[in-house]
């Protein structure tokens, strides 16, 4: 088996404002969209600097939903970025919710966890030192027995 690509498809309720909301807070531009009859987004595919995420609207008579509809979203979509804390500041002024503000991780990475208007989870983060496996488990194990 071959797998060329991986891409994240994002079901929300209000597919053209959450395409507005990636476009102001994340800097994606629209690739494309498929309309269905009475307007709502059967798919877009969004562009993240050479990244693809898709997305549709809700289609409920089929058994697609958003994380609204479904109590919240299992999945957390990471977005490394050149700056986290320009990111998410920018992320939260078009709408986004900063459940963690940005912070120096154990694993290297500044990171924050933003949520958006739509109920998807997004750890945006960048790099601040490399950390080998090893270490980085080193360091999860300190912090998980709270050292």
């Amino acid at each position: 088996m071959a797998v060329h690509e991986v891409f994240a498809y994002l079901c929300v309720d209000g597919a053209d404002a959450a395409i507005r909301f990636y476009r102001e807070a994340f800097g994606a531009t629209e690739k494309f969209r498929l309309v269905a009859p009475g307007g709502r987004v059967g798919h877009a595919e969004l562009d993240f600097d050479g990244a693809t995420l898709m997305l549709a609207d809700e289609f409920p008579e089929i058994g697609v939903r958003g994380p609204g509809n479904l109590g919240g979203s299992p999945v957390t979509i990471h977005l490394h970025v050149d700056d986290c804390d320009a990111v998410v500041e920018r992320a939260a002024e078009a709408g986004a919710t900063v459940e963690t503000p940005p912070t120096d991780q154990f694993y290297g990475e500044r990171s924050a966890v933003l949520k958006d208007p739509f109920g998807h989870r997004w750890n945006v983060g960048h790099e601040i030192e490399e950390v080998s496996p090893r270490e980085m488990q080193r360091r999860f194990d300190e912090m998980v027995k709270g050292g």
